[in-house]
Formats: C-alpha cells, structure tokens, sequence
C-alpha cells in the first residue's frame, strides 16, 4: 500500500523504489498498522477484492494470502513492472493505469475495494466509486485524517460540508483508527485514518433526482457563511421554504442528509406538474 500523502521535498528510496511524489507515494511499513487494517478488512476466500495503489505489496501481500487472488490497480510503471515480476497473472490481476478513469463495473460483483486513495486525487476518486456503489459490497481506505473527519462529520460541526453529505447519502461509513506519519516510509507531515464504506441498499436512498440533490448540496455549501435563502435563490422563493418547513435563514451546515433529499425532491416534483424540465441551476 503506497500512502498518498507526501510531504517531503527528496526523492526517498524503499525496497529499491523512489517514492514519486507526482503520486504522493509513502509506503506502508508497520507491521502491526498492516495488521490492523489486513483485520479490518476481514478477507475471505473466494472474495473479489481489488486494491487501488498496491505500491510495494505491504497489503498485497497478507490479502493475497488469505483471499488466494487479487485484482490491483496502479499507474506507475516502475511498480507495475515489480508486480508482474513478484505475482503470477493467475494470483494478481494487474490493471494498469488511473484508477480516476478505471471502469470498476468491468469487475464482477459484489466487489470488495481497498487501498489507498493519494490525497491529492482523493475527493473525485471517492465520487467515482461512489458511481459503482451498486456493484459494491464494501470498501476500506487509507485516506488523510483530515478527509476522513469530513466524510464522517455530522450536521453542524465543523468539517461537515459536501463531501458528508454525498457520501452519506450512498454509504454507511465509520472512522476505524488513525494511523501516524511514523509507519510510512518516508514519513508524511499528516495523520492518516482507516475508514471503512458500506454502500446503503437502495430502498434506503429515496432521492428521486440524485443529481439534482447534487447540485443542491454543492450550492448550499458554495458560501458556507450566507443562508439558504441565497445559496438556494435560484430553486426556492420564501413560500417554498414555508411548504417545506425550513427557516430560510438556516445555513446548508445544520442541515442533515434527508433534509437535502427533501429539499431535491420537493423541487423535483414542482418541476414535473408544472412542465418545466430545466432543474439546473
């Protein structure tokens, strides 16, 4: 597992390998995190897993051992190029390139997805796998505390914002650990966290337009110090939050998940009596 945050300035060498920092690679080298996060995980024979950014196998490893084969996806060539020397095609599966851009459908389900997820990519990747969330059955990342607090982070408090709020709507999710810059290699200036991802069955969602929700939620967060009644001007007028039970003058923080689906809904459904198809914004 290569961690993906970098916050050193010289190229660092580990089994042999310089940590890249255009990929934020730090690797994994505590044996008891390893542990941990390998018991977290829980892996099964027979299982499909896929780990993204397997670096120098710290994961790969203890996972292929007790699932007995795994899919990986990794962009850089040089660890790509050791994969293929240390695993035959029949135990690892090796997708070469941008996980961003990989097509996790082309799996078979349920899937079970693990890794790290390079901080500087890590808000759009979660969104991409959230695309997939169907296909899911759970997922265990490695991500920058700072990104964990934000997707676990409930109405009102500090670190909650969009990302909770698309997050929570798809997935049931829990911090597990931290994990200290001392068990990498080299050593990022960052705390990271286990969080483990269930996806919510989809009786369970009840948006009916989750895209608009989307743009909703964005909006509401867009200016974080100004209401509801501006962020929210282009869908709702002062009657609307009346026939919706809100206070205009709330702020997109103190709202939870359902009350954005509500909001999304309601709007949804004007749009339809009335004809009027454009609910962009």
């Amino acid at each position: 597992m290569a961690q993906g945050h970098s916050g050193h300035r010289t190229p660092q060498r580990h089994q042999g390998h310089t940590a890249r920092k255009r990929f934020g690679q730090n690797f994994l080298v505590d044996q008891d995190i390893i542990g941990q996060i390998v018991t977290a995980i829980s892996p099964k024979p027979g299982e499909f897993i896929v780990e993204i950014g397997p670096g120098l196998g710290a994961l790969t490893v203890p996972l292929l051992a007790a699932c007995g084969k795994l899919h990986v996806v990794e962009i850089d060539r040089d660890l790509i190029a050791r994969l293929h020397q240390t695993y035959a095609p029949e135990q690892v599966t090796v997708h070469e390139g941008d996980a961003l851009e990989f097509d996790f459908s082309s799996l078979p389900a349920p899937l079970r997805v693990v890794g790290n997820l390079p901080y500087n990519i890590s808000t759009p990747l979660l969104f991409h796998l959230a695309d997939y969330a169907d296909r899911v059955r759970d997922m265990t990342f490695m991500l920058q505390k700072e990104v964990v607090d934000r997707m676990v982070a409930k109405p009102g408090e500090e670190a909650y914002g969009r990302l909770s709020v698309m997050l929570q709507y798809r997935f049931a999710m829990a911090s597990l650990f931290d994990v200290p810059g001392t068990a990498f290699n080299p050593p990022p200036k960052v705390t990271s966290a286990i969080v483990y991802m269930r996806p919510l069955p989809a009786e369970a969602l009840g948006c009916k337009n989750p895209e608009l929700m989307g743009k909703i939620v964005t909006a509401a967060f867009g200016q974080r110090r100004k209401t509801l009644r501006n962020t929210l001007r282009p869908w709702l007028e002062l009657e609307d939050f009346d026939a919706l039970g809100m206070n205009p003058q709330e702020r997109g923080e103190r709202l939870a998940v359902a009350d954005f689906v509500h909001i999304a809904d309601y709007i949804h459904a004007r749009a339809g009596s009335s004809g009027d198809r454009d609910l962009g914004a």
